[in-house]
């Protein structure tokens, strides 16, 4: 047998060992990310991060809201390891990061400019002043309306509406011969779709979720107003199947020029001022979430943002992924790609001292207004001992406001009355709070 040359081998045991080195270094991180357009966009643009980081592939499980929400709690809950990336918001980052389920995301490069991200934000997104998330948007709640329509009935969107003047409205401009509807409203069943609107028309009503005892206040006098009113106003100006509608659905409806008004998240600006996306694009009006008695939790303050689960196995891939997504550099390549007026909303205050986003956005100073003056320590006229405005800051929320939307989603497709769907609700809301240790 012939002698191996030793620099053969050499060069053989090499390249092993280089193969074995990117072989190791290939790291794919699996991304939990909701189907909104925002984030469907962020799917498109990924690809120049996987040819920036040749060692990082991105592997994306896009999901509806509520799947979204179920799949990542199950994930984090029982320390599975399915995504190395999770889109949630400032209900869960809090929660999430105090128990330990969230890696703090410290030590942010200084291009990374964190004083630059608005600070309603970070505030919520973080536990006793650590950071569990990157916010990806930030919104609040507005009111969207036809310009045209409004001028052809003779009517005029007043600076502050009230949900009095709202009705009033709905009811003049809904045309169902042409497939007009004077309203669009979240009706899909959801802790997080039908009920963040919902929670801020009771709150605005002048109710609460819970007294300071943690009793239940859903058969109270200011609930049964404020879901009566909504139910009411659905079946009579909304549009058929208004209990399957959620933001994407009322979005789809809202740009197709089927609703006269639509009281929604105020991300939906860029969608629908964007002339590829929308058929009202120039037909647009903006104004303040509706108020009823009280200003106070009128509008909503959320946030979708990127965590990494500490059972993640690609934590420092997983942490240059959110940051490149939420930076500013992204910003700049959103609005290459689909212009201005689209780019993620409510996270930097650099985005909003752009000329060219003033420009393209009319609404980017309102938004910013909207988002900060949302105030989660005080989202209800009378004392609660709970924070957040279209949500209960607790972990049991999920569950019972989800049992809360199914009845009131119930309401508005005819199948319970509306003392039927509060009932049920709050004896759910009683009994998770009772048995988690709240009632004193």
């Amino acid at each position: 047998m012939k002698p191996v040359h030793r620099f053969a081998l050499k060069a053989v045991s090499a390249a092993a060992v280089l193969c074995a080195s990117l072989g190791a270094s290939a790291q794919t991180v699996t991304i939990a990310a909701l189907n909104n357009p925002d984030m469907i966009e962020l799917k498109k643009l990924a690809p120049a991060f996987e040819q920036a980081n040749p060692g990082i592939k991105l592997n994306w499980v896009i999901l509806e809201e509520n799947v979204l929400r179920q799949r990542a709690t199950t994930d984090i809950t029982t320390n599975s390891g399915q995504f190395d990336v999770m889109m949630i918001g400032t209900y869960e980052a809090p929660q999430w990061g105090k128990r330990g389920w969230l890696s703090p995301l410290t030590n942010l490069p200084a291009d990374y400019d964190l004083n630059d991200v608005v600070k309603p934000a970070r505030d919520g997104l973080s536990s006793n002043g650590t950071l569990y998330a990157l916010p990806f948007y930030v919104e609040s709640s507005m009111t969207f309306y036809r310009k045209d329509l409004f001028q052809a009935k003779g009517l005029t969107m007043p600076a502050q509406p009230t949900y009095d003047q709202i009705k009033e409205f709905a009811d003049k401009l809904t045309d169902k011969a042409n497939g007009v509807y004077g309203i669009c409203l979240r009706g899909k069943a959801g802790w997080g779709e039908n009920m963040a609107y919902v929670t801020t028309l009771v709150n605005t009503f002048g109710g609460r979720w819970f007294d300071e005892k943690w009793h239940a206040q859903l058969t109270s006098p200011e609930w049964k107003k404020a879901v009566t009113f909504y139910t009411d106003l659905l079946k009579k100006d909304g549009p058929p199947g208004a209990s399957s509608n959620g933001f994407n659905e009322n979005l789809t409806l809202m740009s197709s020029g089927k609703c006269g008004m639509w009281i929604d998240a105020t991300v939906a600006a860029g969608m629908l001022y964007n002339k590829s996306q929308s058929q009202i694009a120039d037909k647009v009006g903006f104004a303040p979430a509706p108020v009823e008695v009280t200003p106070n939790g009128s509008h909503w303050l959320w946030s979708w943002a990127l965590a990494i689960p500490k059972s993640s196995k690609q934590q420092d891939a997983a942490k240059k992924f959110i940051e490149w997504a939420t930076s500013k550099q992204y910003i700049e390549m959103v609005a290459k790609d689909e212009g201005w007026a689209s780019v993620p909303p409510g996270t930097r205050k650099s985005t909003y001292d752009r000329p060219e986003y003033k420009q393209a956005a009319p609404f980017s100073d309102f938004v910013l207004k909207a988002i900060e003056s949302a105030d989660p320590n005080h989202p209800t006229a009378k004392p609660v001992p709970y924070t957040g405005v279209q949500f209960v800051g607790i972990p049991e929320f999920q569950s019972f406001g989800t049992v809360v939307g199914q009845s009131i989603s119930g309401a508005v497709a005819g199948q319970m009355s509306v003392d039927q769907a509060l009932a049920a609700g709050n004896a759910a809301a009683d009994r998770a709070v009772r048995q988690a240790g709240y009632q004193k």
